[in-house]
């Protein structure tokens, strides 16, 4: 018997209790006893969104809210910085162009962190730009951008709006929205929140309400101002995904009984304890110089195929992690610090990953990764 366990960014475990709440009997949407659950949750997503604006919730991915993040705020023919610093920063640019706006793309090398002044040189010399897209933690290459810095240089523009990927950000590491003036954030339940995959959020400024209101794009299901009128009457506009926002209640309130800055601790000790490991290993980190605490990206051992790293571990030990993606794909592989883990859950991960590399013949000492984990986490 091989027992499954999950360290993909994405899904993730999620806990018995979660579990146990969404498989109770499900709930009409618009009946009485769902109201007082989502007044709940969306005090809670608050909470962790760190605003007193508005989430919006929605039953989709989070590619859902990063979309009506792009079709509620800006014009056909807008201007839009985008940071293609991996996979879904290139999704910010396709997202622009599918809607008629003009992406001014900023390549990043895949493994580093964009420069903030990149961005302030681009705003100073084009004040027409209406907003920078980016991700916090960029999920395909395991790298931190420099949020906080770029959201200092883009709040002294009125008519730009600051739109951040928070999806593997966003219940990992602190992003206080409002503190940082943070114009639109995006979230999805399949990462830190300890979900499966199938809702969406976004946290919206009373600046970017004020482009909502202006911009002219057709829209329907993602229509932000419908759902901000539903969140004002505790309910939504379209039929909801009830039993994972049941789940989504269960999941508030683990981490408000946790504290969001014990989160972000445990979360960062995930990551440092793995990353050391992975070094005692003798392997590289793809993203060593802004790390992301959502997961740890790895570079597989010279003349080693990563995708055979990712196989291996699946068939013969059960874990699923994830590899590269485009030309990422067979470089690296990924660990992720997000879900229902524990310190011994890294710990496993982290021998997992040894006995892989011994039986694809890559020289390791047995329990080196795992020595060099524990001495973090203890």
């Amino acid at each position: 018997m091989i027992k499954k366990r999950i360290y993909s960014p994405g899904p993730v475990d999620i806990s018995p209790e979660t579990a146990l709440e969404m498989a109770k009997p499900v709930l009409h949407h618009r009946a009485p006893e769902f109201t007082p659950i989502l007044k709940e949750v969306f005090e809670g997503l608050k909470y962790v969104f760190q605003t007193e604006g508005d989430v919006l919730l929605f039953a989709s991915s989070g590619t859902g809210a990063m979309e009506g993040a792009v079709s509620n705020t800006l014009n056909p023919g807008d201007k839009a910085i985008c940071v293609r610093g991996g996979k879904f920063g290139e999704r910010w640019s396709q997202l622009v162009t599918t809607y008629g706006g003009v992406p001014v793309d900023l390549d990043v090398e895949w493994g580093q962190a964009v420069d903030p002044q990149a961005i302030a040189d681009h705003l100073k010399e084009d004040s027409s730009i209406r907003a920078v897209l980016i991700q916090a933690s960029e999920t395909s290459t395991g790298v931190y951008h420099p949020v906080k810095e770029i959201a200092d240089i883009v709040k002294g523009y009125d008519n730009t709006l600051m739109i951040v990927d928070g999806i593997t950000a966003v219940g990992v590491m602190n992003i206080p929205t409002d503190e940082w003036s943070l114009d639109i954030v995006v979230g999805g339940s399949q990462k830190a929140w300890r979900l499966p995959p199938g809702l969406a959020f976004a946290s919206v400024s009373e600046k970017a309400w004020n482009a909502v209101e202006k911009c002219t794009q057709p829209r329907y299901y993602f229509d932000w101002q419908k759902e901000r009128k539903g969140i004002a009457k505790l309910s939504t506009a379209y039929t909801p995904a009830v039993s994972l926002i049941v789940g989504l209640r269960q999941v508030l309130r683990e981490i408000r009984e946790e504290g969001l800055e014990s989160v972000f601790s445990r979360c960062a000790s995930y990551a440092e304890a793995t990353r050391e490991a992975m070094k005692a290993l003798g392997l590289g980190l793809f993203a060593p110089d802004s790390p992301s605490d959502a997961l740890t990206a790895v570079l597989a051992p010279e003349g080693m195929d990563a995708q055979a790293i990712v196989k291996h571990l699946r068939v013969k030990y059960g874990v699923t992690i994830a590899g590269g993606q485009d030309h990422a794909k067979g470089k690296i592989f990924r660990l992720s610090h997000m879900g229902y883990l524990d310190a011994l859950d890294m710990v496993t991960c982290v021998a997992a990953v040894e006995m892989t590399l011994r039986d694809l013949g890559h020289p390791v000492e047995l329990g080196a990764g795992v020595r060099a984990a524990e001495e973090v986490l203890v």
